[in-house]
């Protein structure tokens, strides 16, 4: 059963989507706890870097909510919870404007960050090109014309911001090196939130199947959709050993605490019958995959390093 949203400031507060935000900062705090490590942290970048990823996040969600109205994937029958602009609390006109305003506060955030990071113009041109091409993946993944989110594409998206970019950009900004066993740590957060997107799209397989959206799972299938996701676990905490192995900081295996609780969640969609029984599994695999990153950083940085 849909959750019935009854003012405007609920309609807001369910097109923000809270619940991803800590999806959204795993990799910041990731390449943060990297920097710590590596004895170049600094807490001016991991403020802003937080900040302008949850800009970007925020803007990914009202912008899914506006492009998923106007292209038909939030109709009458939709098996999700319901959205901001389906309430009819919030117009189309309402919510575009909402996603100028947080555009524009991603990319003021983001310009503060380089200014902070980076003193050379290559090296800020590079990434401001990076971060118009992340406020241009987050309108796109279901606006515009040809939103690449309907086309199946939106796991290669959340695969390289959420993860590689989201871990390296971060490590990079901190440090202006690079760090070649980073790379570990980057895919496992980007299976990770793959899984957090494709647990979302096996939840709303039928609906997005009626409106043309071809999503991984639309496009192979519930059974194989579920395999998918398994793999998408099961790989990100492979990655941590790989890790593990190659920096012989075996502390950081901490974060394997967390991976009954991500069995558990893998065999809680695979056996979910509807979307309401899938929902939950969303908050539940974001947080499990921030908590993941703190027991990594815990790991790392306290128990690692005497």
């Amino acid at each position: 059963m849909k959750q019935a949203i009854q003012t405007k400031k609920e309609a807001w507060l369910h097109a923000v989507r809270l619940r991803t935000l800590p999806l959204a900062l795993a990799s910041i705090f990731a390449g943060s706890f990297l920097a710590v490590y590596k004895e170049v942290f600094r807490w001016e970048i991991l403020l802003l870097a937080s900040l302008t990823t949850i800009f970007l996040q925020i803007l990914s969600n009202l912008s899914n909510d506006y492009g998923d109205t106007i292209h038909g994937a939030d109709h009458q029958d939709r098996q999700g919870p319901m959205r901001a602009v389906q309430s009819g609390l919030i117009t189309l006109p309402e919510m575009k404007k909402a996603m100028y305003l947080f555009g524009a506060l991603a990319l003021i955030s983001g310009l503060l960050l380089l200014y902070f990071a980076v003193q050379d113009w290559v090296l800020f041109g590079i990434f401001l090109g990076l971060g118009l091409a992340s406020i241009w993946a987050a309108i796109s993944y279901t606006s515009g014309n040809n939103p690449y989110g309907y086309a199946g594409l939106g796991d290669i998206s959340v695969f390289i911001f959420f993860g590689l970019l989201g871990v390296f950009g971060t490590f990079f900004l901190h440090s202006l090196t690079w760090d070649d066993s980073i790379i570990w740590i980057g895919i496992a957060l980007g299976l990770f939130s793959t899984a957090v997107l494709n647990i979302n799209n096996i939840r709303d397989i039928e609906s997005d199947t009626t409106a043309g959206k071809k999503s991984i799972p639309v496009r192979i299938g519930r059974k194989a959709a579920n395999i998918y996701n398994w793999f998408l676990i099961l790989g990100g905490n492979y990655c941590l050993l790989i890790f593990a192995f190659v920096t012989k900081e075996w502390t950081t295996l901490l974060a394997l605490a967390l991976f009954p609780l991500m069995i558990r969640i893998g065999i809680s969609v695979q056996k979910g019958k509807d979307s309401e029984a899938i929902d939950p599994n969303l908050k539940k695999m974001a947080l499990s995959t921030l908590v993941w990153v703190i027991l990594f950083g815990i790991g790392l940085v306290f128990l690692g390093k005497s």
